[in-house]
């Protein structure tokens, strides 16, 4: 069955290449990230630096200050560059859009519940769904004012996180029994979660991950999703400048924009720093906060620092080993999934049950040994077939009809 020339996947030779391999680059750095919450509680996020010695700590202390926070931003500002693209495509060919956007973030919020409910409650499909809905709002914002409305709502957001860590910080003792309390609530929940996922059945840490997704949509939701919508708004801009469509010709843009972000970016994660990298969730919890309101104020221009970077390098000396990681970014939500996967099957009781087994210096190397059998898998299927499985799934249910799945010999 084929699709009507005005409602179709976009085609290989209408891709961004650039945009592929940036997805590549995202999917590594996110498994970096994610891989210790495989085997770390949600809980004692804000703890900061898991405590260990010698590679162990050098390596969780690197992965705190480089890629915490950086790399589910990079992938947002993707996201925004998508909903740009499909706009302005849905327009220049006058078939309807909103119709379809709605179709495509409502599947995605579905495989975002499936996916906490059944693999890993860290799941950030199900807020990139809502947040693409309150994105349709905004729609018609378009050059300059898509970006300033996207820097101010992140930035906001960031900044009212480092207010309450501040204020926290100069709260009276007496005021501040309430706040330990529940925090040490917290910490006892955190030492039972860990015991579920190291030894529990299928079905317990089920109830788990739903009791623990409470925890993030109480908490880290009301924050995330303000943010996620401003850094859409900023990967819409980009993209609708043409800047990535042609980033040979806009290299000085680029060069600023690697200059100028990890620039400030540093300057927000070295102030962080400052503050601790390892906190105790009862007593230095105003000051954890605080950690992480300076640490998000960093991490919007040091993702912004690390794409430009990347465009750079990829069109440029370094095309070839960058050109690598397209295949894996052409299907970032396959080899996203996959990734939770094999993290639940190695760290969780119904698995190999290594949960806290392993330091981050082994966590790292899991990882490098897991992305690089994902891009050789991704090189592979990509030669027989024209979309990842999950891609090509929700391709299907976006457009309403099934989408030529293997490639023709000799196209």
């Amino acid at each position: 069955m084929t699709f009507p020339a005005t409602a179709a996947p976009t085609a290989d030779r209408d891709r961004l290449p650039v945009m592929d391999i940036l997805r590549g680059f995202a999917l590594f750095g996110i498994f970096l990230m994610n891989i210790e919450f495989f085997t770390r509680t949600l809980q004692s996020y804000s703890g900061g630096v898991t405590p260990s010695e010698g590679w162990d700590h050098a390596f969780g202390l690197a992965i705190y200050v480089a890629v915490q926070g950086k790399f589910w931003v990079l992938f947002a500002l993707l996201f925004g560059m998508g909903f740009a693209l499909m706009r302005d495509r849905a327009l220049a060919t006058g078939r309807p859009f909103f119709g379809m956007y709605l179709r495509r973030t409502l599947l995605l919020a579905l495989f975002g519940v499936l996916h906490i409910a059944f693999v890993w409650v860290g799941d950030i499909l199900l807020a990139y769904a809502i947040t693409a809905l309150l994105l349709m709002m905004f729609a018609w914002l378009r050059g300059t004012a898509a970006w300033v409305v996207g820097a101010l709502v992140y930035l906001g957001m960031a900044g009212l996180w480092l207010l309450m860590g501040v204020g926290l910080m100069f709260m009276p003792d007496s005021m501040m029994e309430p706040v330990r309390a529940e925090m040490m609530g917290l910490v006892a929940e955190a030492e039972r979660a860990a015991a579920v996922y190291r030894e529990g059945s299928f079905v317990e840490i089920t109830g788990q991950r739903l009791s623990d997704f409470q925890f993030l949509a109480t908490g880290a939701l009301p924050f995330q999703v303000p943010m996620m919508l401003g850094v859409f708004l900023i990967g819409s801009w980009l993209v609708g400048s043409g800047r990535l469509a042609d980033p040979v010709a806009h290299r000085g843009f680029f060069v600023k924009l690697a200059v100028g972000g990890l620039a400030l970016g540093a300057l927000g994660v070295a102030a962080s720093v400052a503050l601790g990298t390892q906190f105790d969730l009862v007593d230095g919890f105003a000051e954890a906060t605080a950690a992480m309101g300076l640490m998000s104020l960093g991490n919007l221009p040091l993702a912004l620092g690390y794409l430009a970077l990347v465009v750079l390098l990829a069109t440029g000396p370094l095309r070839g080993a960058f050109g690598v990681l397209a295949p894996a970014g052409r299907m970032a939500l396959t080899n996203y999934l996959m990734q939770s996967v094999v993290g639940t099957l190695v760290f969780y009781g119904y698995g190999l049950g290594l949960w806290g087994e392993v330091g981050r210096s082994g966590q790292v190397g899991i990882v490098l040994v897991v992305f690089a059998a994902q891009v050789a898998f991704s090189h592979w299927w990509l030669a027989r077939f024209r979309f990842g499985p999950m891609e090509w799934l929700w391709r299907a249910g976006t457009y309403l009809q099934w989408p030529p799945m293997r490639r023709v010999a000799g196209a």
